[in-house]
């Protein structure tokens, strides 16, 4: 018998086992990865999240590892490549707002000295949540509502407050786990 996980995981698919077993939730201060989660749960605006997780390494590929400096140097030619590329999200909007993010995330790095410093510096340290059943979890939240805000003051697009909440979730500002999840206790500590 496998150890109890949150209601949201289908079991029959392991790369959506791996992703909450071993990445969701977990308290994230690597810039790069911050910026991939950043653009990919944009990207997943309309989308289920397994639809993403399947082509995570295609958009990894497309978004050069997800460096911030060199998607901020996208230009229409490359938009347009990318808009051929079945092997990720293409959704014209979507792209151009990658490239934006990319720009607003390097003036955010320069002004705080990493996105890390300041998107934990908003949070402080990640929030214990008590969730019991998929019901009571929130879309967004009073501080995804403020991060949103902020981050559409610096410049970033596809960040509605829904959107931040899954990132904050993904990151590790909030342990929404469910009560139940073997990762809550876990990640509780």
């Amino acid at each position: 018998m496998s150890a109890p996980r949150c209601d949201w995981v289908p079991l029959d698919d392991p790369v959506y086992v791996a992703y909450h077993d071993f990445e969701w939730g977990v308290p994230l201060h690597e810039d790069n990865r911050l910026f991939e989660l950043l653009v990919l749960e944009g990207m997943q605006a309309g989308l289920s999240w397994g639809t993403i997780l399947r082509k995570r390494e295609n958009f990894r590929k497309a978004f050069l590892s997800f460096e911030a400096k060199k998607i901020s140097r996208f230009d229409e030619r490359k938009v347009s490549s990318l808009l051929s590329d079945s092997g990720i999200i293409r959704n014209k909007l979507k792209i151009k707002s990658a490239v934006t993010n990319a720009r607003a995330f390097i003036s955010t790095q320069e002004q705080f000295g990493s996105f890390d410093s300041y998107i934990w510096g908003l949070v402080g340290r990640p929030k214990l949540n008590e969730w019991r059943s998929l019901r009571e979890l929130p879309s967004k939240t009073p501080e995804s509502i403020s991060l949103s805000r902020d981050l559409l003051g610096r410049g970033f697009r596809f960040v509605g407050p829904t959107i931040v909440y899954a990132f904050m979730q993904a990151t590790g500002m909030v342990n929404d786990h469910l009560t139940h999840c073997f990762r809550y206790s876990e990640l509780s500590r």
